[in-house]
């Protein structure tokens, strides 16, 4: 058993991330940004939930850009075929759970 403070977590890079389990074929993973990420389209479900910060998730419906503002305890659901990407706002904490090896 371990125990985290999400809220001091820190990466070397932007987007770094601390595995925390492998549940099946899925990670779940502890991310650290202050830099956006790129627009990318998952190859199956991802569920981003905000810990800490804010993120604006951008986001297309039918080619149109959107943007929905994540605070902690907010979650994303992403679908499989969803085009994304995903900006702190300055920096953000950010839990994922994904696919392995997912993009």
């Amino acid at each position: 058993m371990r125990f985290l403070d999400s809220a001091s977590f820190t990466a070397e890079r932007p987007w770094g991330a601390l595995d925390l389990a492998e549940l099946d074929d899925a990670t779940v993973r502890l991310h650290w940004t202050d830099q956006p990420y790129r627009w990318h389209v998952n190859d199956g479900p991802e569920v981003f939930v905000v810990l800490d910060g804010a993120v604006d998730m951008h986001y297309r419906v039918d080619g149109t850009e959107r943007v929905e503002r994540l605070t902690p305890g907010r979650v994303c659901c992403v679908e499989r075929g969803d085009d994304h990407v995903a900006h702190p706002a300055p920096e953000a904490r950010i839990l994922v759970v994904e696919r392995r090896d997912s993009d």
